[in-house]
């Protein structure tokens, strides 16, 4: 009997999770006319004029290869920079190391708004501004400490005896980085690079005040969806539902690492 009870309080709230995505969906496959007029569970009229748009308009599809440009620049330099930082303060202990990991956090934990005047000021001096490395950087703000925080937690679990029979062994610390100790802690990489990916595909306030043309990320486009006749929300629908696909698909790619690193790691 309980466990009738249990499977059905997990089908309810499975199908309340999903019913935001599903009516989504369904606003998508609608015309404007129809989600203003009436409330119906499924289109009177299917019609794929709303995704036809934004295939068509290169407003609309450039503006998500500007975004899964950053993004995908953004993830690869918040590793790069986060791995080796992290293995230092996993490995070594030097004067200020917990003050300056403190400080680190304190950069994670302060709202975007915060940096936003002085990034713009600095990228218009320095011609980063309305670029995709731009975005991408003034993202690495909050994600390096972030990633240097999960990593931490991963390379702490691993014995220092493995360094040592390591570099007895002969291997220089490049190869024994590459080969032996980054293998034995990808599932802290896979949560850690999902974490990056997620908070740069999702973060509007920089993406949109730091770019005009040339970078314009798909959420500062979302925002502009106002004209004449009102707001677009079928294309908003639509828009919507595309920007979920990248998300589902690095889930899909480090789903086993993140089952993992949510046992092991510091997430």
């Amino acid at each position: 009997m309980r466990t009738k009870k249990q499977s059905f309080l997990l089908i309810l709230y499975f199908i309340l999770l999903m019913l935001p995505i599903y009516w989504l969906i369904n606003m998508s496959l609608k015309t404007n006319i129809e989600i203003n007029g009436s409330l119906t569970l499924f289109p009177d009229n299917f019609t794929f004029a709303n995704y036809i748009k934004i295939f068509t308009d290169a407003s609309w599809y450039t503006g998500y290869l500007n975004s899964i440009k950053y993004v995908v620049i953004n993830t690869l330099i918040s590793l790069s920079v986060a791995l080796p930082a992290a293995y230092a303060f996993s490995r070594y202990k030097f004067l200020g190391d917990k003050h300056l990991f403190f400080w680190l956090l304190t950069n994670r934990m302060s709202p975007p708004a915060v940096f936003l005047l002085p990034f713009f000021q600095l990228y218009q001096t320095v011609g980063l501004f309305d670029t995709h490395v731009g975005v991408a950087l003034a993202h690495c703000l909050f994600n390096v400490p972030l990633s240097v925080w999960i990593l931490e937690g991963f390379m702490s679990g691993i014995p220092k005896e493995i360094d040592e029979t390591a570099f007895i062994d002969g291997y220089s610390f490049p190869k024994f980085f590459i080969s032996i100790f980054i293998p034995l802690i990808r599932a802290g990489i896979g949560v850690t690079a999902f974490f990056c990916f997620m908070f740069s595909w999702v973060e509007l306030l920089l993406a949109r005040t730091l770019t005009t043309v040339n970078a314009k990320p798909i959420s500062a486009i979302m925002t502009r969806t106002v004209s004449a006749s009102g707001m677009d929300w079928g294309l908003l629908a639509a828009a919507g539902v595309l920007t979920i696909i990248p998300g589902i698909i690095v889930i899909w790619f480090v789903r086993n690492h993140m089952a993992k690193g949510f046992a092991l790691g510091r997430v």
